[in-house]
C-alpha cells in the first residue's frame, strides 16, 4: 500500500496523485516534483493509502507544505509572465517565425521556462531557444499547444454566454464526436456546434451518456414499429420531449411516450 494524496494545480484544473506524507490537509499547498520540475499544487483529496496494483508508472512525490517563500517565488514568477511574454513575442516577430505565443509559465525555482505557442506548421526554434536562455539564463522549453488547450488558456465567452468551460472548470478535455451531435438532434452547421477553438463544444459530450441509453432503447427514424394502431414508420425523435413521432400507412401521424414504448419492449 502507498499512501498519495490529490493535488490540483492553478488553472489548468486537472488533478494528480502523488506520493505522500501524513499531515497533509485539504486546502494545503504544497511543492511537489513534477515532469516540468518543481511545482506549488493545492491538496484537493485527503490522504488515503492505495493498492500498489492500481498505481500506473512511479508516482512523485509531495517534497514539502509549502512555506512563505514558495508562496512568494509563484507570486513574483507570476508577475514577471506578462514582460517575458512581450519580450519573446517580440523575439518572435524579429526571427519571422510564424507561431502565436500564449503564455508563459516558470517553474517554482526558476529553473526553467515553458512558453506555450501555436502554430499551423512545424517551427524550427533553436535560434530563438539559444536567445531566450541568454536572456534568462535559465533553461527553455517551446511547447506547441492544440486549439483546445489554447482557448483554456486564453479564455473567453461561449454561445451559451458564460465563459469558456475548458478555462473554468475543465481539467482533462474529452474528445467529442460528431455521432454526439447527432445523438442530440442537435445542428450540424459548424457555427452552431464549434466553440472559440473551433473545434466541436465541449458541452456536447456532457449528457452524451444520457442520450445514447436512450437511443439504445428506442428505433431510428425510419424504423418500422408496431403500436396499438398497427404498423408505422419512425419519423422524428425528441428525447428532450420524450417522445418520437410515428406516421401509419394512411399518412396520419401519432406522438408516442418514449418511456411508455420503452416499457412495452
Amino acid at each position: 500500500m502507498t499512501k498519495v494524496t490529490t493535488i490540483m494545480f492553478k488553472n489548468n484544473h486537472k488533478s494528480y496523485y502523488f506520493k505522500a506524507f501524513e499531515g497533509l490537509k485539504v486546502g494545503d499547498y504544497v511543492v511537489v516534483e513534477t515532469v516540468k520540475g518543481k511545482e506549488v499544487g493545492k491538496v484537493v483529496v485527503p490522504l488515503k493509502e492505495v493498492d500498489d496494483s492500481k498505481i500506473i508508472g512511479e508516482l512523485k512525490p509531495v517534497v514539502r507544505v509549502a512555506n512563505e517563500e514558495d508562496l512568494k517565488a509563484i507570486k513574483e514568477n507570476e508577475e514577471l509572465a506578462p514582460s517575458i511574454i512581450e519580450t519573446v513575442k517580440e523575439k518572435v516577430s524579429i526571427a519571422g517565425l510564424e507561431m502565436k505565443v500564449l503564455d508563459v509559465e516558470y517553474t517554482l525555482d526558476r529553473s526553467k521556462l515553458i512558453i506555450y505557442f501555436t502554430a499551423e506548421d512545424r517551427i524550427d526554434f533553436r535560434e530563438l531557444v539559444r536567445i531566450l536562455a541568454s536572456i534568462y539564463k535559465t533553461r527553455i522549453e517551446l511547447r506547441q499547444i492544440g486549439p483546445r488547450d489554447a482557448s483554456k488558456i486564453i479564455g473567453g465567452i461561449g454561445i451559451c454566454g458564460k465563459e469558456l468551460c475548458c478555462k473554468k472548470f475543465l481539467g482533462d478535455i474529452q474528445n467529442v464526436t460528431i455521432k454526439m451531435a447527432k445523438n442530440q438532434n442537435l445542428s450540424l452547421n459548424p457555427n452552431a456546434i464549434s466553440g472559440l477553438c473551433g473545434k466541436l463544444l465541449c458541452c456536447i459530450s456532457y449528457e452524451d451518456d444520457f442520450y445514447q441509453r436512450i437511443r439504445d432503447l428506442i428505433p431510428e427514424i425510419g424504423d418500422s414499429i408496431t403500436t396499438e394502431k398497427g404498423e408505422a414508420i419512425v419519423t422524428q425523435i425528441s428525447i428532450l420531449d420524450e417522445t418520437i413521432t410515428v406516421k401509419y400507412p394512411d399518412n396520419s401521424l401519432d406522438v408516442i411516450e418514449i418511456a411508455e414504448l420503452v416499457e412495452k419492449n
